[in-house]
């Protein structure tokens, strides 16, 4: 989110400091799973809203910055596959068809949930045991996290109006005066945007009366990148949890698990294989496919669940841009801009749910 929001910055011509506690980008997911996935079609509210068209507008977006930067993030609108193992989730699945064809709607653009007896390709996923079919959706896409990051400090590292600080901590924030304390010296700043992942909660607490509980959690997460022949194009699967995500390059990733409680956070264990033994039942295309890396990290889960971005509301020069840990790939680029925006006093191009602004949270954690 740190990366988008200097993008913005950089584009509305904002003069920003970029300071990172490790290397530029680092503190990132840099995860193996990529999935951008929206929301069910039905009950639909203005989170569900905010998402589908932050999801629409990142094809453009990514294509712009691919194309300042000659490389490539790894994104494709490849969709998504939903067995449906049970007979009567046929017909849920067919009623949200019907709102999927009201709601997923860009200008002329449509988006589908259809319904199908098997999969295109055999073997992505199985047949048996789906006995209500499959939904097949068109909205759903992909990125390769690491090349995404990559693509932005690249584009970072060319910008004329953000300067970037690397390996370098911040020791202390003083609002009144505009001023931070770093490894690197003394910064004077008119807004600080705190965009520390899970760090982030206890950096906006240190400056936030009434607390009661934490503004939020790292949650862990664990998955396994596989090298399978496969299609790139091929939809990722999804099934109670379970992720199937081809990319390109011959890879197919596996996630995530989702762990509010761990003694360490960036070793692999036997939840990761019950993952990976889960995929290659669901999906004999993988076969023995093998497992070439495991990955773990933390996500930061805000205490409202949703996104916290915007201003703090007792300092006005204070803002957040975290949260968000399952979605924050697919929302990341207009969670950013319109915190920029909100920094430089400019009207938003596009409505923010209530449920995602920092006082909300701390409405939810001062209880």
């Amino acid at each position: 989110m740190g990366l988008w929001a200097a993008v913005f910055a950089e584009r509305m011509g904002i003069d920003t400091l970029l300071i990172d506690a490790g290397a530029l980008g680092e503190g990132a997911s840099g995860g193996l799973l990529g999935a951008l996935m929206p929301h069910m079609p039905d009950q639909w509210n203005a989170k569900k809203q905010f998402q589908f068209e932050a999801l629409v507008a990142l094809e453009a977006e990514i294509a712009t910055i691919e194309g300042e930067t000659g490389l490539s993030t790894g994104y494709r609108r490849s969709g998504r596959l939903i067995p449906l193992p049970k007979p009567h989730l046929r017909q849920i699945a067919l009623e949200r068809s019907v709102d999927a064809d009201t709601h997923w709607r860009a200008g002329d653009r449509r988006f589908h949930w259809d319904v199908l007896d098997a999969p295109e390709i055999a073997g992505w996923p199985d047949v048996a045991g789906n006995e209500g079919g499959f939904v097949r959706d068109t909205l759903a896409g992909r990125v390769a996290p690491r090349s995404l990051c990559a693509v932005l400090a690249a584009y970072l590292r060319r910008a004329r109006h953000v300067r970037i600080i690397e390996n370098t901590a911040i020791a202390d924030i003083d609002l009144a005066r505009g001023v931070a304390e770093t490894s690197f010296g003394t910064v004077v700043f008119g807004h600080c945007v705190i965009a520390a992942g899970h760090q982030s909660f206890s950096l906006l607490a240190r400056h936030t009366t009434g607390l009661t509980q934490p503004l939020g959690q790292p949650v862990k997460g664990q998955s396994a990148l596989l090298k399978a022949d496969v299609d790139p194009s091929l939809p990722t699967i999804f099934r109670d949890g379970l992720y199937v995500v081809a990319h390109e390059g011959g890879h197919v990733a596996i996630g995530s698990t989702s762990e509010n409680r761990f003694d360490d956070a960036y070793t692999t264990d036997g939840q990761l294989d019950v993952l990976v033994d889960k995929a290659r039942a669901l999906v004999p295309l993988l076969g023995e496919a093998p497992v070439i890396e495991r990955w773990a990290g933390l996500r930061p889960k805000a205490i409202d669940r949703d996104p916290m971005i915007g201003s703090h509301p007792d300092h006005a020069n204070l803002l957040a841009l975290t949260g968000g840990f399952k979605v924050s790939f697919g929302l990341a680029h207009r969670l950013a801009e319109a915190t920029v925006r909100m920094a430089a006093g400019e009207e938003q191009r596009f409505a923010v749910p209530d449920s995602f602004h920092l006082i909300n949270h701390i409405r939810v954690a001062s209880r």
